[in-house]
């Protein structure tokens, strides 16, 4: 199956560890040292030009890749479940 994120950006469900809402997860210096080292080393995917509401982390050919997104983690949940 797969989980739309926005734009024209496709992912397979079976490679999502987890979506997190940037709004109450970036209150961690945990999450912004994360996010910030996945910046560092090109694992970031923006997929939308609007303001970013999640951050969805992927594991593909073995390596965690963060996409961020303008929809909202309630709304791709819906989607995975739908």
């Amino acid at each position: 199956m797969y989980l739309h994120l926005g734009e024209k950006t496709v992912i397979r469900t079976e490679s999502v560890i987890g979506i997190f809402d940037l709004d109450n997860t970036t209150v961690s210096k945990h999450t912004r040292s994360f996010l910030a080292e996945a910046e560092k080393s090109g694992r970031v995917v923006n997929v939308s030009y609007e303001l970013p509401k999640s951050f969805i982390v992927c594991e593909e050919n073995g390596e965690a890749r963060v996409y961020i997104s303008q929809l909202s983690g309630s709304t791709l949940l819906r989607r995975i479940k739908g």
